[in-house]
């Protein structure tokens, strides 16, 4: 009988493992001078909300058992005003995050593949 090759979201250490870099996460993106206009005016319970969201999708496209019931990526980011180079800062803060976790190579790559595959849906055409 072969092992069954564990997921993406086996690999990266489970739920609680995710949970950690997502707070981490969002609290570089809250701290950013650029970035953290979106989390202004939203309370404690709404910045909770995203953040287990933010949780519930990278468990579900991970492979995990969660089941993401949030809004579609281009329904809940329009008319942010999301730029491209608020799509890079955050990008690096995500990639930095990994790398704060240890998060092996082919792992971090897989996950910020997932993430890239959004881009388009996030960032607003035509926004620099």
């Amino acid at each position: 009988m072969f092992a069954q090759e564990k997921t993406l979201y086996q690999r990266l250490g489970g739920y609680d493992a995710i949970a950690a870099v997502t707070d981490a996460f969002i609290g570089k993106l809250d701290s950013d001078e650029q970035l953290s206009k979106f989390f202004a005016g939203l309370s404690d319970n709404s910045k909770m909300k995203v953040r287990q969201l933010v949780v519930d999708q990278l468990c579900a496209a991970t492979g995990g058992p969660c089941v993401y019931i949030g809004r579609d990526m281009k329904t809940a980011h329009q008319g942010m005003g999301i730029t491209e180079s608020d799509w890079n800062i955050a990008a690096n803060y995500f990639v930095e995050t990994l790398d704060m976790f240890k998060v092996p190579e082919k792992e971090k790559a897989e996950v910020v593949n997932a993430i890239i595959s959004m881009k388009g849906d996030i960032v607003e055409k035509g926004k620099m």
